[in-house]
């Protein structure tokens, strides 16, 4: 059995949304990051994605944390409030609290956890100086919370003001293109203690993409989001997690 068993929960930011594949399916960060360990250790490793977008931060936990646990991993990947800020009310300390209990369970199954915040896309949002505040207070109140266990991997994203600029991003503004996802797994790997290929931290911008910009871009993008929410549905509704969920062998090279 390779001896890093990697598993990562989350919403639509670990599932890898915005870098997609010309088969139509997603990497991001997760995925790069589990392969560019497999080369950087150069020995096979083990990996499995849970995460399904459109998640709030409870139903990722109880969803997804003790199928995760359950598959016996030595690193758990974490991240997850995204979805919530968006909400009008969104509870910033219930939040917090929850990545504690993350922290508490991967404790008590001795499980080495890897932290995460999201990149900030507030400057191509509607409301974005409202989801900027929001995210500033979420993200210090995480980064305090956990600054005493300094144990616990982290991946601060939030406040990377780079990452924060447009060309970091998919046409929909809300969900990281690939080189936003190969800056996240480069910090991710750098967390782990391994070097990330140099190119990962700003890879060539892409090519340039029309960008629907007012009501074409509200009719395309916003509108669907709001018909979800009075729908009271989510776009993860009926998805699987990758791989079945399970384990699958990452070796170098691969």
């Amino acid at each position: 059995m390779a001896s890093v068993r990697s598993v990562a929960i989350g919403d639509s930011f670990t599932e890898g949304v915005g870098d997609e594949l010309p088969d139509g399916t997603v990497r991001g960060w997760a995925d790069l990051t589990a392969q560019g360990w497999a080369d950087a250790a150069g020995e096979p490793i083990q990996y499995a994605n849970l995460a399904i977008r459109g998640k709030l931060i409870r139903p990722i936990v109880e969803q997804q944390l003790e199928p995760a646990l359950a598959l016996k991993p030595t690193h758990l990947s974490f991240n997850g409030g995204g979805n919530d800020m968006l909400r009008p009310r969104a509870d910033l300390e219930g939040i917090v609290g929850v990545f504690e209990h993350v922290l508490h369970r991967c404790d008590e199954e001795g499980v080495q956890l890897i932290v995460l915040s999201g990149a900030n896309p507030s400057a191509g949002l509607p409301l974005g100086r409202v989801l900027n505040a929001r995210g500033d207070r979420l993200s210090s109140a995480v980064e305090q919370r956990l600054a005493a266990r300094t144990d616990v991997l982290t991946a601060y994203n939030w406040f990377d003001r780079e990452l924060a600029g447009g060309e970091f991003w998919s046409v929909d503004r809300l969900h990281m293109n690939t080189r936003g996802h190969h800056r996240v797994a480069a910090r991710v790997m750098e967390s782990v203690g391994l070097t990330a290929p140099d190119e990962w931290w700003n890879l060539p911008e892409v090519p340039e993409i029309e960008r629907l910009k007012g009501s074409a871009y509200y009719r395309e993008h916003v509108g669907p989001w709001i018909r979800r929410r009075l729908a009271g549905t989510s776009s993860g509704d009926g998805r699987a997690a990758k791989f079945g969920g399970q384990w699958v062998e990452l070796t170098p090279g691969g």
